[in-house]
């Protein structure tokens, strides 16, 4: 199936952040060159593509699958399932930093939805469902579906993607990413009072400028349910009135989206992840695009190195933010999200949260269940093998590591040992 060209000026996908506001991203995410899409090695836009979307769209047009279409939610609730995305993992934004901006504001937030693999956005009143896929080779991929009711629905890959969704909040590669961001009372964001580039490292009270968030959190703070009122300055951290709302009526009309939430768990989640899938992206392309090259040799066999030291951080949630009050989600996302597994004899998932001091109570990310990370270049996942083990059996110093207990050391050990398909075999002999 070839699938139609769109131009889209704007943004596209998910985020709350645009090009210009990107000099403010987040402090612990250090400024990437921009790798070139169109390099031999990489060639982006070449096909074929074997993402989720790409495979449900060959599916739709051969007559092998069908969308329903619901008469108020359009495709979006059969588009969801075909995807195996769950209703709960729905979050809302009321930011304009879609391409379909003037559709969104604070009464008619955006709403998005997510997997491991694939990302759903949807505003009220569209013109088309965006969607993205996590791709192995690829990065995040970038689709629409046309929203009108059709006997043969349309799939499209836009142009214009990456030019919101390739650069410094993406680490230089097609990818997502989660931010905050002032906006004013129309939700039209202000990027002259800053962006932050969230993700499990950024301290609580930066998150969510722009979002809607459902949620008890106690005393913490954060910068969702908010708007600025005086446009020379912005939006600040939530005030008590708008700190741990289990609803959102005073806001919107609940009855508009599949789920009358955006869960705060579902927004944690979805921090980790985006940022997650950008560093694999980023040292796949960067390893092939050296491999192509002939650049093997001892300066870029040191980059690599600390590329892998970089995402085995990540994944181990080396620098989290700690959680100073408990936190607790309203939807059922926090009991389904874990159900999804693998889990090993003793019943334990990399899935299971912790949501006292933490986001998991087993911290190595869950990613590495994903295409993303079984996808990577060979020598790059057999070096990330290699240093988790080196971490998690004391074998190496692991005083960079020093938040992760001997107990958690062991426990994802054991995890990872049991429910992981391509472990090293020297990963059994401890």
């Amino acid at each position: 199936m070839t699938l139609k060209p769109v131009l889209l000026v704007g943004l596209v996908a998910f985020g709350v952040t645009v090009l210009a506001a990107i000099a403010t991203a987040q402090r612990d995410q250090p400024y990437r060159d921009t790798l070139p899409a169109d390099h031999p090695a990489i060639e982006y836009d070449a096909g074929p593509f074997a993402d989720p979307i790409a495979r449900l769209a060959e599916a739709v047009a051969s007559g092998a699958a069908t969308l329903d279409y619901d008469d108020r939610f359009g495709y979006l609730p059969s588009l969801l399932d075909r995807l195996d995305i769950r209703v709960d993992s729905q979050v809302l934004v009321f930011s304009k930093t879609s391409f379909q901006a003037e559709k969104i504001s604070p009464r008619h937030p955006r709403a998005i939805y997510f997997n491991d693999d694939v990302a759903v956005g949807i505003v009220h009143d569209a013109d088309v469902i965006e969607l993205t896929a996590f791709d192995a080779r690829h990065g995040g991929v970038f689709y629409t579906l046309d929203a009108d009711h059709s006997g043969q629905p349309r799939f499209a890959r836009p142009t214009g993607c990456l030019r919101c969704h390739q650069g410094p909040a993406t680490l230089g590669v097609p990818g997502p990413y989660v931010g905050s961001v002032s906006t004013s009372a129309s939700g039209r964001p202000d990027f002259r009072l800053g962006t932050v580039v969230t993700d499990h490292r950024t301290p609580f009270e930066e998150r969510w400028g722009g979002w809607y968030v459902t949620g008890t959190h106690g005393a913490l703070r954060h910068r969702g349910n908010v708007v600025a009122r005086d446009p020379t300055s912005g939006a600040g951290l939530v005030d008590a009135a708008n700190r741990n709302l289990t609803t959102l009526v005073r806001f919107i009309d609940p009855g508009d989206y599949l789920a009358p939430t955006s869960d705060l768990i579902a927004l944690m989640t979805l921090e980790h992840q985006t940022h997650m899938i950008n560093l694999f992206t980023r040292v796949a392309w960067e390893a092939r695009i050296a491999e192509h090259d002939g650049l093997l040799h001892e300066t870029e066999a040191g980059a690599r190195r600390r590329s892998v030291e970089e995402i085995v951080r990540y994944m181990l949630f080396a620098d989290e933010a700690p959680l100073t009050d408990q936190v607790h989600g309203v939807s059922t996302f926090t009991d389904t999200f874990p159900a999804r597994g693998p889990r090993d004899g003793r019943g334990r998932s990399l899935r299971d949260f912790d949501l006292q001091t933490r986001l998991f109570r087993y911290p190595l990310s869950y990613m590495v269940y994903s295409h993303l990370f079984d996808g990577l270049p060979d020598p790059v996942r057999a070096s990330i093998y290699e240093r988790l083990f080196e971490v998690l059996t004391g074998d190496a110093p692991t005083d960079r590591f020093d938040r992760l207990s001997a107990q958690n050391r062991q426990a994802i050990l054991e995890i990872l040992r049991e429910t992981k398909p391509g472990v090293p075999e020297y990963w059994q002999a401890k």
